[in-house]
């Protein structure tokens, strides 16, 4: 009897579950199934559905691409007892489908494809080539899409390569493309990274989401115009074709200005600045898909809002977006957490569920299965939330799903305020910087209780605004359902911001010491340490050894290299699965201090760490093996890591 893949995943994984408390619905997603209940669609045992894409065909039939090549059409996929049917094979790696006038479309690595069923036996006998592009070979060039416009040219994006940092090794790798149907090209806009997400709104206009990487401070939604560009130079190799909508070129762009994203956007006209930042770690690591609800109100109370799939923290967010003076921007809440795995796509269904699409192969995620199909379904309970958030000149106007009580809302110490940025430079990811905090004059709530209008000190235009709302209670007594939501204000209406400045004060970020990252051999080491060890990584969240020996009382030079393409740490921790899983939850949850203290939290069950490691960086760490034998464990805690990337250590009696 042959074992499938999928079996010996699914044992491997329950496996490293043990004892792994992010392998429990937490205590939010509990709550969130309240009002959308997360449903499996079952999938058979040898079929290994790592989706790259999905679509609904005229027959209510889900086409789901994945990354072993392959289009699944699944009839009754609303049944638990869908039925495969493989429409499509032998396809180079199809990260997003569409379906339109009767044909499946999917961008491969290298090029455009229309899957022609020809004979109505749902199998595609005709894979036709619309438009191809070059391809260098290297592992980091995704491509995804298409989507289509109006008048029914398509859009592609392309993904950057990786060698070190990202690069365009092959041509308008990192552009968006526009297609014809007749296979005819035109390049839009550049100074994308990994643009995993893209949609087109109700009117025309594109947004892409982009992943923290060089030059990407934090994940980002960017509305995208001919002749932008969206921030990483790499794709302005290409700008001086003849068919390059911009001149701008890479050497035109300072690698450390020392200014954030917006403020180099007033220097630099072809920038555009984000219209959306999502939090890096807190709301999300890896941006993915992105969905307007279509629903009418049939999913809740959100109509015409964003939902944003985050391949790396296996979540949902919801995005509340608005046009002031004629820039985009908006908040962004959290919405649902807990999917089986990395969510990358998303899709509504005939009944107006959502299908989510997951994979986690290679990139990792919160989601501890490899791959996953589900259905989120809303219960048609209305959750008590913050509906809509709207900038004014002074503050911020806040709609909720239910009337609020009017003495707590009333009141400014139910509410708070931090602003925040990022830096816009050539490095990896960046520390949350200038970080500040606001003042709430005044409150006043509409009649009806459904809104607030806050009057505040301390706005900033480019900055994003974090409010805490977890006094808030409804009329009947409810709590908010997500109390924090984050709002990227780059306007405001009329163009003069009457918010007063807050004074400044230092910023306590800087200088930080942390008293267990030992990177000097003691004093007291007279003869040197007893044992090297070095640690390195691999792909898929993963450090390269899985278990390791030490003596105790012995002194230890540890060596992590981080030879991974995103950001990790080493932190050892005191005996236990307790121990190590209370670290990584604790590191989880920091919030906006997080990366200042290099998401290791301040606990004894903390024996010694490294910092955060940008990729292809090093570090050395000194300490001593406890003197109580026993299993220790060493784990990553940047947020989303710690479930699957731990080692092992057994601590043996000396001799």
């Amino acid at each position: 009897m042959k074992t499938s893949y999928k079996t010996i995943a699914s044992i491997v994984l329950l496996l490293i579950s043990i004892g792994l408390s992010a392998q429990k619905p937490s205590a939010t997603a509990q709550k969130e199934a309240e009002y959308y209940k997360i449903v499996d669609v079952p999938i058979p045992d040898d079929i290994e559905l790592e989706v790259g894409g999905l679509a609904l065909n005229d027959y209510d039939r889900l086409g789901v691409s994945t990354r072993h090549g392959e289009v699944w059409l699944i009839d009754k996929p609303y049944s638990q007892k869908p039925v495969y049917n493989r429409f499509a094979q032998g396809l180079h790696e199809p990260l997003s489908l569409t379906f339109r006038d009767g044909s499946f479309y999917t961008a491969q690595r290298g090029e455009l494809t229309r899957l022609i069923d020809t004979d109505n036996d749902n199998k595609a006998e005709v894979y036709e080539t619309i438009y191809s592009w070059p391809l260098s070979g290297n592992y980091h060039e995704y491509s995804y899409g298409p989507k289509f416009m109006d008048n029914g040219d398509m859009l592609v994006t392309l993904n950057l390569s990786w060698i070190d940092h990202g690069a365009s090794l092959a041509k308008w790798r990192g552009w968006l493309l526009q297609i014809t149907p007749e296979g005819e090209m035109t390049p839009i806009a550049t100074g994308l990274r990994s643009p995993s997400g893209f949609e087109i709104n109700s009117d025309g206009d594109v947004f892409y989401t982009e992943n923290q990487g060089d030059w990407v401070g934090s994940g980002r939604m960017t509305h995208l115009e001919k002749g932008d560009f969206a921030g990483n130079p790499e794709g302005l190799v290409w700008s001086g074709e003849p068919n390059s909508p911009l001149d701008l070129k890479m050497e035109d762009v300072e690698r450390e200005s020392g200014l954030s994203l917006y403020e180099y956007s007033k220097k630099e006209p072809a920038l555009k600045a984000p219209a959306i930042w999502f939090p890096h770690t807190i709301l999300g690591i890896a941006t993915s898909d992105i969905l307007y609800d279509t629903s009418g109100g049939k999913f809740g109370p959100f109509e015409s809002q964003l939902f944003v799939g985050d391949q790396g923290h296996s979540i949902i967010t919801r995005v509340f977006m608005e046009k002031v003076n004629s820039v985009y921007q908006g908040a962004v809440f959290p919405f649902v957490e807990g999917f089986s795995s990395g969510v990358l796509r998303m899709v509504w269904g005939s009944d107006n569920s959502m299908f989510v699409g997951m994979t986690s192969r290679g990139w990792g995620s919160t989601g501890t299965n490899l791959f996953g199909l589900q259905r989120l379904v809303w219960t048609g309970k209305t959750p008590f939330e913050v509906k809509t958030m709207k900038a004014k000149d002074d503050g911020f106007e806040l709609e909720f799903t239910k009337p609020v009580n009017k003495s707590v809302a009333e009141d400014p110490s139910s509410y708070e305020m931090t602003t925040f940025n990022y830096k816009y430079h050539y490095n990896y990811g960046s520390p949350i910087v200038d970080q500040q905090k606001g003042m709430v004059e005044k409150a006043e709530v509409s009649e009806d209780g459904l809104t607030v209008k806050l009057m505040l000190h301390g706005m900033r235009l480019g900055f994003i605004h974090q409010f805490k709302m977890a006094g808030i209670k409804s009329n009947k007594g409810e709590k908010l359902l997500h109390d924090t939501g984050y709002y990227t204000l780059n306007e405001v209406p009329g163009g003069e911001l009457k918010s007063p400045a807050m004074k400044t004060t230092a910023d306590a970020s800087k200088g930080i010491v942390q008293e267990k990252r030992v990177n000097e051999m003691p004093l007291t080491w007279a003869n040197g340490f007893d044992e090297q060890v070095v640690i390195g990584t691999k792909p898929g969240l993963k450090y390269d050894i899985e278990e390791l020996t030490l003596e105790a009382g012995k002194k230890i030079e540890l060596t992590f290299n981080n030879n991974d393409d995103m950001l990790h740490n080493l932190v050892v921790t005191e005996k236990g699965t307790a121990s190590v899983d209370k670290v990584a939850d604790m590191g989880l949850r920091m919030g906006l201090d997080g990366a200042d203290y290099n998401y290791v939290p301040e606990t004894d069950l903390v024996i010694v760490h490294t910092g955060t490691l940008e990729p292809r960086t090093s570090e050395k760490i000194y300490f001593e093996v406890p003197t109580d034998p026993g299993v220790y464990w060493m784990v990553c805690t940047f947020p989303g890591h710690g479930a699957s990337m731990r080692i092992k250590v057994i601590v043996t009696g000396s001799s």
